[in-house]
């Protein structure tokens, strides 16, 4: 169920509010009790980074299709890095 950000429109109370996608929006304010109650609209609370975070976390060995390599190439680059920076 997402997590929706409400704010009262006359005296400024704030509210996170759990609640289904089936469910009307509330309206009546819990502080004041005017029907002035807004929904907020916010980011999620969450960010997906990076190239392939879903292949690279839970694929395994040469399943792994990584953002920008080709083929056979994502070992081979990836061992070449690990030596080049060994030797330093």
């Amino acid at each position: 169920m997402p997590i929706y950000e409400y704010v009262c429109k006359s005296c400024g109370y704030e509210k996170d509010v759990l609640q289904s996608l089936s469910e009307a929006p509330l309206t009546d304010c819990p502080s004041c009790e005017k029907p002035e109650f807004k929904k907020k609209i916010s980011a999620a609370g969450f960010r997906l980074k990076g190239g392939g975070w879903y292949e690279t976390d839970f694929k395994t060995g040469k399943k792994k299709n990584l953002a920008g390599d080709s083929g056979s190439s994502s070992s081979s680059a990836g061992s070449s890095s690990k030596s080049s920076s060994s030797a330093d």
